[in-house]
C-alpha cells in the first residue's frame, strides 16, 4: 500500500506542479480556480464523487442529462468503465452471429456478473439470473454503478461484480422537470433510416398537508435498423496428398453470409415519492422495458468432404505450408455442397418490476426501511431455416488481405444462376419461451452511534421466492433434410431439382450490395428460398417435405414422414425450478478521523440459505435389433435392458457465509487508499441445472453372418445430461487494493489491483447413473453433465485517467481526456485432469479431453485453454471537449482476444498421429477448434451544440472506423481466421429539449 500511494503521489505531484505553473501570475496554487461544472463534466464529476466517497470500490457512468448516456444501449456503455469487458456475439452459445450493440457484459474477466435495478435484484427470462442489458431502454437511466468489491448488506450472486441500474427519482429535481429527446440513426451498411427514435421524462413535486409528494413519469421508445455482412473458412486439414514431398494444410470450403437485422425497444418507468417529514418516507416505482427482434439472413454454408477437395496447382502458400491463395477444385466428387439458407427469427423479451419502499426513523439514531419488490420477466422466440442446395465445382480463395476473397469465373456464376442445379435441401424450426417470477422483501436497520469510532451498525433480512420455466422445442432445432445427396440410391432416386416442375417455386436470385462496405467483392448471385418459406411455419415446411414423400414413393421406399418438433410436451424441453433464499446480514462501519492518515471501512458477513426444487426426468429407449435375430454373442454378454422413464423431483439446500471487509485511508485530501476482502457466490444458470437426463445403448461388434455370430468387443452404455440439479455455486475468495489520486472536479488517477481465488467453476464431466436390467443386475451408464469440476484464478491490475486541461488559455481550457487500462490473467485447473497429447475416443461422451482441452484435425489436443470470455488486456480512450455551447467526445474501446469456445469449430476424419495407437495414419477422429475472439476496437464519436438553454442538437457516429470484428480458430499451425463480420458505421442526429 505505502508503495503504491508514493507512486500515485508522485505522478499527482509532477501533474500538480505542471498545473501551477499555469496558473496566473498570483493566483493562489492551493486553491483551484472555480470551473463551472456542466455537460460532460458534470456528469462525470457525479461519477467521480460517487467512486471516491463509496464505501466500496466502485466505478460509475452518470447521465450528463435526462435521456443522455453517453452511448445507445446500456451494454455499449458498460464498455467503457474500467475491467468492463463486452460481448460481440449475438446470444451466449451463438458463435455465427453478430451482435452491433454489444451483449453479455465481463467484469475483470469473469461472466459471473449480477444485476441489480435501483439495489434491487434484476433479471431476464433468458434461463440465467442476470439482466440482458441490451434489453433495457438506455434513455431511462439516470446512472450505471460498476461495484467490484461487495459489503455484506449487498445482495449475494456476484463474483465478477455487480451492476446497479439507477433511474432518477422526483426528489433528485427541486421542482418541475420535463425533458424530451428526439433521433434517428442512419446505417451505412445497410444504406437505411432508422423511424424516429425518443423519450420523454415528466417530474413534479407538492407540497400538502399531508406532506410533500413527487411524481415522476419517463417513457421512451427506439428502433434501430443494422446489418452485418460475413465470411467464415472451415477447418484446414492436414494434406500429404497435394505437394509431392511435404504436408500441406487445406481449408475444406468458405461461405458468407449477410443479416438484416431491426430492434425495437420500449420503456415505461413511473416513480412516487411521500415525505411526511425527516422522520417517515415512501416510494413505489415501475419499471417495465420490451424487446423485441426481427433478422433475416441469407448464408451459405459450404460442405465439402476435406480429402475430396484438392488445391489448384496454382496455389500460393505460406512458410508453414498454410494455404493462401489458390482454388478448391473437386475432380473427384460431385463438387462442395453449398446449403443456400434463409432463415428468420424473431424475439420477444419484456421485464416488469414494481417495488415499494418505507423508511421510518423512530429516533435520530434508529432508522428502520422496508423494501417489497415483484418482478416478471418473460422472453419468446421462433427461428426457422430453410436452404436450397447446389454442388459448385469449385471456388478460388484469397486469404491475404484484410478479409477474405471469394471468388468465381464467368462459368461459376451462370452455374450459379442456373435453377436446374439446385434442389431443396433441408429445414429446421426452434422454439422456445420461458417466464420467470421473483417476489422478494428485505428490511433493513441502523442504529447510528454517537462515538468517535463507531459510525453505525447495520443488520437486515431479506427472503426471495423465484420460479423459472424454461420450455424449448424437442429437438431443440429440428434438422430435417428434404432431398439431400447421401440419400440418392437408398431413400430416393433423385434429387428435388428447382429445375423441375413439380418442385419450382419458392426460391429467387439473391445479391450481395454494398458487401463489407465495399471492401471486399460482392459474392455472386445465387438462389435463396423466399422469406415467405421460412415465415410460413408450418405449413411452408409440410409443403417442402412432400417432396421427399413423393421422390421415397417413386423410388419404391418407405420414408419417415416429417413431423414438427414437439413443443410443450416432452419432458426433454421442459426445465422448471424454484428457488427460495433466506438471507441475515451484519454491518459495522467506523472510522479514526484523528489519525495522521484516517483511517474508515465497513466490516460484515452476510449469510445466505438457498432451497432450490428441479423438476426432472430421466429416459431410455432400448435400441431395436442390437443383436440380430438368432445371433449367438462371443465376447461380453450385451446386457437386455427394459425401456425406461421416471419422473423425478431433485431438491438441494446449501448455506453460504459470507464475511466483507472494506477499507479506505486518507493519505492526504487528494489520495486514499482501500483495501477490501471478502467472499463471493455465483449461483449456477437455472439452464445449468436441468433434471433431464437421456440414456442409451449400443455395442462395437462385428457380425460373423456365416456362423450366425456377433462379435462384442465392447457394451456402450451412455447418457446426456441436459443439467446437474446438484450443482454447487461457484465461489471466490476476493482481494483488492486501489490507490485514487483526485486532484480536481473531473481530474483523478487510479490503480487497482485484485485477485480472485475461483472454487467450483462449472464443467463438463462424466458421472455415473445406474439402471437395473431385466434379470435385476445393475448397469451403470456412463453421462456426461456439468459438474463443478475445477478451480481457478483471475488476477489484475486496472489503470484509470481522466481530466479537463482547465490551465490551458481561452478556448483550448474545453479540452479533457480520459483512458483506462485492464490487465487481467487467468487460469483454470481441473480437480480430475483429462488431458492427453493425443485425441482419442470419437465423438463419445467419454472423449472429455477433446471437449476441455480441444482437438486439432491432425489428432493432437492444445490444453492450457484459459478461462472463456476473458480479454488479457483492455482499454478504452476518449478524448473530450466542454466548452461554452460546445460538447464533444471521440472514444475507442479495444479488448483483446478471449476465448469464446472450446467447440465452436468441429467435425470428423481427424488424421490419427499417436504413433501408440493401433489406427495410426487412419482419418478417423473427431476433431474440435478453440474458436477466439480476435483483438477488436471501435472508434465512436459525439459532437452537440447548446442552442440556448433549454435545447440541445448533436450528431453522434458509431464504428466510424467500420472495423472488422474478427474470429480465429486454434490450430497447431497457428490462429488461423474463422470468421470475419462487418457491420459498418452508423450516424445518428438528435435533438434534446429540457426544462
Amino acid at each position: 500500500m505505502t508503495a503504491i500511494a508514493m507512486g500515485v503521489a508522485h505522478i499527482a505531484m509532477l501533474s500538480g506542479a505542471a498545473w501551477a505553473q499555469e496558473m496566473a501570475p498570483g493566483q493562489d496554487a492551493a486553491i483551484p480556480a472555480v470551473v463551472t461544472v456542466t455537460g460532460q463534466r458534470a456528469a462525470l464529476n457525479s461519477a467521480q464523487k460517487i467512486k471516491q466517497d463509496a464505501d466500496e470500490i466502485v466505478d460509475s457512468i452518470v447521465a450528463e442529462d435526462i435521456g443522455k448516456l453517453p452511448d445507445k444501449s446500456v451494454t455499449e456503455v458498460l464498455q467503457r468503465v474500467v475491467g468492463v469487458t463486452i460481448d460481440r456475439m449475438l446470444a451466449k452459445g451463438d458463435d455465427e452471429h453478430f451482435s452491433v450493440e454489444g451483449s453479455g457484459v465481463s467484469i475483470r474477466g469473469l461472466n459471473y456478473v449480477r444485476s441489480e435495478l435501483n439495489g434491487r435484484d434484476s433479471f431476464s427470462a433468458n434461463g440465467g439470473r442476470a439482466l440482458n442489458f441490451e434489453d433495457v431502454p438506455p434513455e431511462l437511466m439516470a446512472g450505471v454503478d460498476v461495484y467490484k468489491s461487495p459489503s455484506a448488506e449487498q445482495i449475494e450472486g456476484a463474483v465478477g461484480g455487480l451492476v446497479n441500474l439507477r433511474t432518477a427519482m422526483p426528489f433528485d429535481f427541486k421542482g418541475f422537470k420535463f425533458g424530451a429527446s428526439l433521433d434517428t440513426t442512419y446505417s451505412e451498411l445497410r444504406k437505411e433510416r432508422d423511424r424516429p427514435s425518443g423519450s420523454i421524462l415528466v417530474s413534479q413535486r407538492w407540497k400538502t398537508g399531508f406532506g410533500e409528494v413527487g411524481a415522476l413519469i419517463d417513457v421512451a421508445s427506439s428502433n434501430s435498423k443494422v446489418r452485418t455482412d460475413a465470411f467464415q473458412v472451415d477447418a484446414y486439414f492436414p494434406r500429404d496428398d497435394v505437394r509431392p514431398g511435404g504436408r500441406v494444410w487445406v481449408p475444406k470450403a468458405a461461405q458468407w453470409r449477410t443479416m438484416t437485422y431491426d430492434r425495437e425497444r420500449d420503456g415505461l418507468y413511473g416513480a412516487l415519492q411521500w415525505k411526511l417529514d425527516n422522520t417517515l418516507k415512501s416510494s413505489l416505482t415501475y419499471f417495465k422495458s420490451k424487446y423485441k427482434i426481427h433478422w433475416d439472413e441469407n448464408a451459405v454454408f459450404a460442405s465439402a468432404e476435406p480429402y475430396r477437395v484438392f488445391p489448384s496447382a496454382d496455389t500460393v502458400y505460406d512458410a508453414n505450408g498454410v494455404m493462401l491463395t489458390g482454388t478448391l477444385e473437386t475432380p473427384h466428387s460431385t463438387g462442395i455442397n453449398f446449403g443456400n439458407d434463409t432463415r428468420s427469427a424473431d424475439r420477444e423479451s419484456s421485464t416488469t418490476d414494481l417495488a415499494w419502499n418505507v423508511e421510518w426513523r423512530p429516533s435520530p439514531a434508529w432508522t428502520v426501511s422496508t423494501d417489497l419488490q415483484r418482478i416478471r420477466a418473460r422472453t419468446a422466440a421462433f427461428d426457422s431455416l430453410i436452404a436450397t442446395g447446389i454442388l459448385v465445382p469449385k471456388e478460388r480463395l484469397d486469404l491475404t488481405g484484410k478479409v477474405p476473397r471469394i471468388t468465381f469465373d464467368d462459368a461459376d456464376r451462370a452455374f450459379l444462376l442456373d435453377p436446374n442445379n439446385y434442389f431443396w435441401d433441408f429445414t429446421m424450426e426452434h422454439r422456445d419461451a420461458s417466464v420467470a417470477n421473483q417476489t422478494a422483501w428485505r428490511t433493513d436497520a441502523k442504529y447510528a452511534f454517537d462515538h468517535p469510532v463507531l459510525r453505525d451498525v447495520r443488520f437486515g433480512v431479506r427472503l426471495s421466492d423465484r420460479d423459472s420455466l424454461n420450455t424449448n422445442s424437442n429437438p431443440s432445432y429440428n434438422w430435417a433434410a428434404v432431398s439431400e445427396p447421401w440419400m440418392l440410391g437408398s431413400q430416393i432416386g433423385q434429387l428435388a431439382s428447382l429445375g423441375d416442375p413439380r418442385f419450382a417455386g419458392g426460391a429467387s436470385v439473391r445479391t450481395f450490395p454494398n458487401y463489407f462496405n465495399g471492401d471486399a467483392p460482392a459474392p455472386p448471385s445465387m438462389l435463396f428460398p423466399d422469406v415467405a418459406l421460412t415465415t410460413g411455419y408450418p405449413g411452408s415446411y409440410a409443403k417442402l417435405h412432400s417432396y421427399h414423400d413423393l421422390l421415397c414413393k417413386e423410388f419404391g421406399s418407405t420414408c419417415t414422414p416429417w413431423k414438427p418438433a414437439a413443443w410443450g410436451t416432452d419432458p426433454a424441453g421442459v426445465n422448471r425450478q424454484e428457488e427460495k433464499t433466506k438471507a441475515l446480514y451484519t454491518q459495522l462501519r467506523f472510522g479514526w478521523d484523528d489519525l495522521r492518515y484516517p483511517v474508515d471501512g465497513n466490516i460484515g458477513v452476510r449469510y445466505v440459505r438457498t432451497n432450490m426444487n428441479a423438476a426432472g426426468y430421466v429416459t431410455f429407449t432400448p435400441p431395436a435389433n442390437l443383436v440380430p435375430e438368432g445371433y449367438t454373442v462371443v465376447g461380453p454378454a450385451v446386457p437386455r435392458i427394459p425401456a425406461y422413464a421416471e419422473a423425478r423431483n431433485y431438491e438441494r439446500s446449501y448455506g453460504n457465509v459470507l464475511p466483507s471487509l472494506n477499507l479506505r485511508m486518507k493519505v492526504s485530501d487528494q489520495l486514499q487508499l482501500r483495501l477490501a476482502f471478502s467472499k463471493g457466490i455465483s449461483r449456477p444458470d437455472f439452464s445449468q441445472l436441468q433434471g433431464y437426463t437421456s440414456l442409451s445403448q449400443s455395442i462395437t461388434a462385428t457380425p460373423d453372418a456365416a456362423n450366425q455370430r456377433l462379435i462384442v468387443s465392447s457394451n456402450n452404455l451412455t447418457g446426456t445430461a441436459s443439467g446437474n440439479p446438484y450443482l454447487k455455486p461457484v465461489s471466490s475468495k476476493q482481494l483488492d487494493l486501489t490507490a485514487e489520486y483526485y486532484w480536481s472536479q473531473v481530474g483523478s488517477f487510479t490503480v487497482a489491483l485484485f485477485n480472485k481465488d475461483l472454487k467450483d467453476i462449472i464443467i463438463k464431466q462424466l458421472s455415473t447413473f445406474t439402471v437395473a436390467d431385466s434379470a435385476g443386475q445393475p448397469q451403470e451408464f456412463i453421462v456426461d453433465s456439468p459438474v463443478n469440476g475445477a478451480k481457478g484464478r483471475a488476477r489484475g491490475v486496472e489503470l484509470a485517467y481522466q481530466q479537463y486541461f482547465d490551465m490551458l488559455p481561452g478556448w483550448l481550457s474545453g479540452f479533457g481526456v480520459q483512458a483506462n487500462f485492464t490487465y487481467v490473467d487467468s487460469e483454470k485447473d481441473l480437480y480430475n485432469p483429462v488431458f492427453q497429447q493425443y485425441c482419442s475416443g470419437g465423438g463419445t461422451q467419454a472423449n472429455l479431453n477433446m471437449a476441455l482441452n480441444g482437438c486439432d484435425t491432425d489428432g493432437r489436443t492444445f490444453g492450457n485453454l484459459p478461462l472463456e470470455g476473458l480479454s488479457k488486456r483492455a482499454a478504452n480512450l476518449a478524448f473530450m471537449y466542454d466548452k461554452g455551447p460546445w460538447s464533444a467526445r471521440v472514444a475507442w474501446s479495444w479488448r483483446s482476444k478471449s476465448l469464446l469456445t472450446t467447440s465452436g469449430t468441429r467435425g470428423g476424419e481427424a488424421l490419427d498421429t499417436n504413433p501408440a495407437s493401433p489406427t495410426y495414419g487412419q482419418r478417423n477422429l473427431n476433431w474440435s477448434l478453440p474458436v477466439w475472439t480476435d483483438q477488436y476496437g471501435q472508434v465512436d464519436a459525439s459532437l452537440f451544440y447548446k442552442i440556448n438553454e433549454h435545447v440541445t442538437f448533436g450528431v453522434e457516429g458509431t464504428n466510424l472506423t467500420d472495423s472488422i470484428f474478427r474470429q480465429v480458430m486454434q490450430q497447431h499451425i497457428g490462429m488461423k481466421g474463422r470468421a470475419w463480420f462487418s457491420s459498418g458505421p452508423r450516424y445518428a442526429a438528435k435533438l434534446r429539449v429540457n426544462f
